[in-house]
């Protein structure tokens, strides 16, 4: 509201029109117009026979009824001087685009969650402002703990938090792990649809830039790029929309194939640790089909997921089954087609064939083994295509030329570091030691004997047996399953697991999740857990958007959302509005590229985005 306020000088007052505003939720001050000092004012107001009071409460009302116009046709005029310089150390250009990450938030009830775990745990600092900007920051600014805290004074909003309650709060945070992905789970489904009737599953490694071990970090044999640094895994768990579900955190050295099992029991109510009955996810439909990669093909994981309803379907490695199982699945007959009950073939006369091989190229052709493991009895399916064929033995033969090119630039017979990893083209680089040289030279004081020392050189070829015994297997792809359903509605389900593939990419490329910067246990857990809620609302963010727009583009465009804060006026934006903004303003129903948004304007918004007006605001 407009108001008279004044300004003593040595020799005189001066007067004013100010309006009171709030600026993140602080009452301040702008000035709206000068009018004049006491010498003037008393002239003026000797002119109409009035004492100065009467005479500036006259003006002021004056003021007022000239400049009050509608709201949504309201003009701001902005004065600014050449020769006046800009305020020292004030950041004047602030984020918005992290607006529609909490409206996310907020309607997923993060902010209720939050709040009793601080009643049980009775600490005063903000928890929730906490995770709220460390999970706004892994989208928008993602760095360390200490950078993030210093890019969060970008929002528009910003965090009161300190630095010390950051760190605090991730110990928090992981106390209350499974119970904070259960509620997120339970609520979000009253914003966004979840298909529960198949849950992907899948692990991915970090390293860490550390030279010793601890209870988490591990240094393993088994990493997938065989880094030297110690390894900490995560398991992810995936709904049949591309939505996580939950996550669990453990040790390098652990085998992925263990950790299934027990995020799963969480998932279904059971605390794997104890075995007492804890608070389920609320899943629709229990009758959930289980979907994962060969590392969880085990006999173990099947018998457990052929409880309660539930079914699996699991990618088998051809090259890992049992000699006659084997066999079965390179025998040349008995292959049909994926939607033809009718004809049976023989591949050989498809693949030997010129015309039919061009007509099939890429046909999916299929047969079914029954199989059995100790406890479970399943349908191998094993589908075969030419393309994928030619497509392994292309890249086979990519991998073969860089292996010689390895062996012909080695020619001082230095040793190479060999591999077993089915993705590195060392694995078809065999290896010849030969001694040069075996003499006794040095004394070993410990022992009183003399140290033996030999020379050795080494000689490289092509390893041909590897080679043939990969090209055995080309076009072949399996799965396991005890789901009795179409071919190919199994196949798609398989297919579909690129999406949690995609997640991992998410989280180590765009929100850069591997930067974490944390020595103690709970804390790394905790951080994992908010790069979780990270990608559960960017991928709420995206379904959305109905899936318009690239990573690149969502996340760019969000983080370029700048405004610049007019002093005592409001905010104007500096970003380029487009199509994507549009559509992000549209279905928020707030926007913020209007020439120039009022403190009270914005107000409003920050009232709405932690308030969402409707559960169903999403669906």
């Amino acid at each position: 509201m407009a108001r008279i306020s004044y300004s003593k000088s040595t020799n005189t007052i001066i007067y004013y029109i100010i309006e009171d505003y709030k600026r993140n939720g602080k009452r301040t001050t702008r000035k709206l117009e000068t009018i004049g000092n006491l010498n003037k004012v008393t002239e003026l107001a000797k002119k109409e026979n009035i004492d100065v009071n009467t005479w500036l409460n006259k003006y002021l009302k004056n003021y007022i009824d000239q400049h009050a116009v509608a709201e949504e046709s309201k003009e701001v005029i902005i004065k600014k001087y050449e020769n006046r310089l800009i305020p020292k150390n004030v950041n004047m250009s602030f984020n918005v685009g992290y607006l529609f990450l909490e409206e996310i938030y907020y309607s997923l009830k993060l902010d209720k969650i939050i709040k009793e775990i601080s009643k049980k745990y009775k600490f005063e600092f903000d928890l929730n402002e906490v995770l709220s900007y460390l999970v706004y920051s892994r989208i928008i600014y993602p760095s360390s703990k200490l950078k993030t805290y210093e890019l969060s004074q970008n929002f528009i909003e910003t965090p009161k938090y300190d630095l010390v309650n950051l760190y605090r709060g991730l110990t928090y945070l992981n106390k209350e792990l499974n119970h904070i992905q259960r509620e997120i789970y339970n609520n979000s489904k009253t914003i966004v649809d979840r298909n529960t009737r198949i849950l992907y599953y899948d692990c991915t490694n970090y390293y860490f830039d550390i030279s010793e071990e601890d209870d988490l970090r591990k240094y393993t044999g088994n990493a997938k790029d065989k880094k030297s640094k110690p390894v900490v895994g995560m398991g992810l768990f995936m709904d049949g929309n591309g939505l996580p579900i939950s996550m669990n955190i453990f040790s390098g050295n652990k085998n992925e194939s263990t950790t299934l099992i027990p995020l799963e029991q969480m998932m279904f109510g059971m605390n794997p640790e104890t075995g007492e009955i804890i608070d389920p996810f609320e899943f629709e439909n229990s009758k959930t089909i289980i979907c994962t990669d060969a590392a969880m093909c085990t006999d173990e994981i099947k018998y457990f997921n052929i409880k309660d309803g539930r079914t699996f379907v699991i990618t088998q490695s051809i090259k890992k089954l049992k000699k006659d199982y084997q066999q079965e699945v390179l025998n040349d007959n008995n292959w049909r087609i994926v939607g033809d009950l009718t004809h049976i073939y023989k591949l050989s006369d498809i693949i030997n064939n010129d015309k039919s091989r061009t007509e099939n190229y890429e046909t999916i052709f299929y047969k079914i083994i029954q199989t059995e493991t100790d406890h479970v009895v399943q349908d191998l399916i094993v589908t075969y295509q030419i393309k994928y064929h030619d497509y392994l033995k292309t890249v086979r033969e990519n991998q073969i030329e860089r292996a010689k090119k390895k062996i012909k630039n080695n020619e001082n017979g230095e040793k190479i570091k060999l591999s077993n990893n089915s993705n590195d083209y060392r694995r078809f680089i065999k290896e010849d030691v030969i001694v040069l040289d075996k003499a006794k030279d040095t004394w070993d004081n410990n022992s009183l004997n003399q140290k033996i020392t030999t020379k050795y050189s080494y000689s490289y070829s092509i390893n041909q047996e590897v080679i043939n015994e990969e090209a055995k297997y080309d076009g072949y792809y399996g799965v396991t399953t005890n789901l009795n359903g179409d071919i190919e509605e199994i196949l798609k389900i398989t297919k579909n697991r690129w999406e949690i593939e995609e997640s991992f990419r998410i989280l180590k490329t765009d929100f850069d999740s591997g930067t974490i910067h944390l020595s103690r246990e709970d804390r790394i857990t905790a951080h994992f857990l908010t790069c979780f809620i990270s990608l559960l609302i960017y991928r709420i963010l995206e379904s959305k958007l109905s899936y318009k727009y690239t990573n690149t583009q969502i996340i760019e465009k969000l983080r370029d959302m700048q405004v610049l804060e007019e002093k005592g006026s409001g905010y104007l934006p500096t970003y380029v509005r487009d199509d994507l903004t549009d559509d992000l303003h549209e279905i928020f129903c707030f926007r913020t590229d209007f020439e120039i948004t009022t403190y009270e304007n914005f107000e409003k918004i920050f009232k709405q985005v932690k308030t969402p007006h409707t559960t169903q605001l999403f669906k």
